[in-house]
């Protein structure tokens, strides 16, 4: 068991320095799934647990670098399906009520008792779900990126409305469904992506997670690139799913129906402006909803935790709540 216990001061664009996990551990929770765990920075630190987007994204290193180790007892967990949780690619007993069930089991199975949710895209979702069930566990919420699985949101990405900015990765996006079909594209590529040709579910899984991929940041370049098969394959499948059932809430904008139950947890909402994926509207709904919160609107930023503005605000907040003790 390896401990970082050091402070050497935030690294670039405020990040800190990557710190490797003290432990890592896989486990086993109800439906046949083994659910992969890392925790990093101080043994006894204050908790905070990293809620990855997707469906399907999984952790990166990455995530680890927002939290100063010196301060911080960081949990990042690879969701049901993906990343280093098994079975691969599944979404057989994978719902966000599975979600919620195995964030309670992991928050017992390490002895914590309160800890600060983190989370962006989904990871947001997830997290305000996750706060509405439980509030009495958690202390705070540091969200990005946020969306609410609503009809309308899944329309918007799904719809066309991202796509009359980005006309040419949406041309690509929608020419592999016959036209006749274009009318509800998450289903035709729900029955792509689970249907019996494996060379077509990877087909489509890249192009679902191209999609996405391309209109993550705010200048893109010519440099990013497609994710791997089994990346792709697992993202898209766990997505779809999802979406297809609503996330699996009860009725459409049940978030916000429910947002009384956070009312009193304090949190925070960093937003790109330019957000393709999850338009600001949302972050602006949940925080007119949420007495406790607080929004940032990152000016020249889309949507992914990398964007500079967006890794800054959310370094500035966790060093904040860091030295509010």
């Amino acid at each position: 068991m390896k401990e970082n216990l050091g402070h050497s001061g935030a690294g670039p664009r405020g990040l800190y320095p990557p710190t490797e996990p003290f432990r890592q551990q896989v486990l086993e929770v109800p439906g046949g799934h083994r659910i992969y765990i890392e925790q990093c920075g101080r043994s006894d630190g204050r908790p905070v647990v990293v809620l990855h987007g997707g469906p399907g994204g999984g952790c990166s290193p990455g995530m680890r670098r927002f939290f100063d180790p010196g301060h911080y007892r960081t949990v990042l967990f690879d969701q049901r399906g993906c990343g280093r949780s098994s079975p691969h690619a599944s979404v057989e007993n994978n719902t966000t009520w599975d979600l919620v069930a195995d964030i309670e089991r992991i928050r017992q199975s390490l002895g914590i008792e309160r800890w600060i949710v983190f989370g962006g895209s989904w990871g947001a979702c997830l997290a305000l779900v996750y706060a509405i069930t439980h509030p009495e566990r958690v202390e705070a919420l540091v969200l990005r990126g946020v969306f609410t699985m609503t009809r309308a949101e899944l329309d918007w990405f799904y719809g066309g409305g991202a796509g009359a900015f980005w006309p040419e990765h949406w041309q690509r996006f929608v020419s592999l469904v016959p036209e006749e079909e274009r009318d509800d594209l998450i289903a035709a590529y729900h029955r792509r992506l689970f249907g019996t040709d494996s060379v077509e579910q990877t087909r489509f899984a890249r192009a679902w997670a191209g999609w996405e991929s391309a209109l993550a940041v705010l200048d893109p370049g010519d440099g990013r690139g497609y994710p791997s098969n089994a990346y792709a394959l697992a993202f898209a499948r766990l997505e779809n799913h999802y979406f297809t059932h609503g996330g699996f809430l009860d009725g459409d904008g049940w978030i916000l129906r429910n947002m009384h139950r956070v009312a009193q947890i304090p949190g925070w909402i960093v937003q790109g402006r330019y957000d393709m994926i999850c338009p600001p509207r949302t972050a602006h709904a949940v925080h007119q909803a949420w007495p406790a919160s607080r929004l940032r609107m990152v000016t020249h930023a889309g949507h992914a935790l990398s964007e500079p503005g967006i890794t800054a605000e959310l370094v500035a907040i966790m060093d904040g709540l860091r030295a509010a003790g």
